[in-house]
């Protein structure tokens, strides 16, 4: 039973904008502009073009609006039934499904044409292969299906940084499918520390999460091998292809060893729901500042500070 009895209605406009909103699962969409944002500065050598930063932006913006609104119309079976989600504006009645569906196209025909007409094709065409990535792929074959959803979805998540570098450069080069890479390797152990926390409801929903198809022991084992292979797979942006420098490859460090400790306590104390959420919100905190680390690497101030003090030094 889809509808909720608990079923609200709104007292004016701006409840029903905050209700749309909702939909669009706000608090996600920062991370993935990081990603994008990130892209654009490497890719322009600290030089990024204000304008198309915020067009690439608000394109991106729409897009992940779009896919996350259908993919709250697509789970909101589930989304009654868990603690969670059940207040989600679809299920409380606030929205309907078909209000819901047409907000969601024009915002991702909205995301296309500001990218295809402002931007370039690339750019267009890469931000909708995310939605269907996400929609068709994650959320309608994968999430209910296969325990190796979130591995297989976080592709969805590394498109934004391709986005990016796009929109900069009009192609992809090693380093944009690196920078995917990177967010693809970083999505199963964030995302599996949240599963450890909420572990029962999605047993309840019958969504096969790795620690409710394999166990807590299981998904921290494979929270511990992506980790490792994460933090490593950092430090190529600064070599072998030389696209980050030192200021990037400091940070980068301190945050990895973080990173990798608390995968590690987790390992040894998998039924500890406290150091699951410690590590899903530390890996939220370790990418905006990985992001931001790339940025700040990349602006000419930081190259003049740098052999400023290396001046001083030698």
């Amino acid at each position: 039973m889809i509808e909720n009895t608990a079923t609200r209605h709104h007292q004016n406009f701006l409840q029903v904008i905050h209700s749309y909103y909702q939909l669009t699962k706000p608090r996600i969409i920062p991370l993935l502009l990081m990603t994008t944002a990130s892209s654009m500065w490497i890719a322009s050598e600290g030089n990024v073009n204000p304008v198309l930063l915020l067009v690439t932006v608000c394109g991106g913006t729409f897009a992940a609006a779009s896919a996350q609104t259908i993919n709250c119309i697509y789970d909101r079976d589930i989304d009654d039934q868990m603690e969670r989600t059940r207040h989600r504006p679809l299920v409380s009645g606030r929205v309907q499904p078909s209000h819901a569906l047409i907000f969601a196209i024009a915002l991702a025909c909205l995301s296309f044409t500001l990218l295809a007409v402002f931007v370039n094709l690339l750019s267009a065409l890469l931000t909708m292969s995310g939605i269907v990535f996400y929609v068709g792929v994650y959320t309608h074959l994968l999430k209910r299906h296969n325990p190796a959803n979130i591995v297989i979805g976080g592709a969805a998540g590394g498109i934004p940084a391709l986005v990016g570098w796009a929109a900069v450069t009009d192609t992809l080069s090693w380093a944009a499918w690196l920078l995917f890479a990177i967010v693809f390797l970083w999505t199963p152990p964030h995302f599996w520390a949240l599963a450890l926390m909420i572990r029962d409801d999605y047993a309840k929903v019958g969504v096969p999460m790795l620690p409710v198809v394999a166990g807590n022991v299981a998904a921290t084992r494979q929270i511990w091998v992506y980790s490792l292979v994460l933090i490593p797979t950092t430090f190529l942006l600064s070599y072998p292809l030389h696209v980050t420098g030192a200021v990037y490859t400091c940070i980068a460090l301190i945050l990895g060893t973080f990173f990798i400790k608390k995968a590690w306590v987790l390992l040894h104390n998998p039924d500890d729901k406290q150091l699951a959420r410690s590590l899903f919100l530390y890996s939220i905190f370790y990418m905006m500042l990985l992001c931001a680390a790339m940025v700040v690497d990349s602006l000419s101030f930081t190259h003049q500070l740098i052999k400023a003090i290396l001046d001083l030094i030698l």
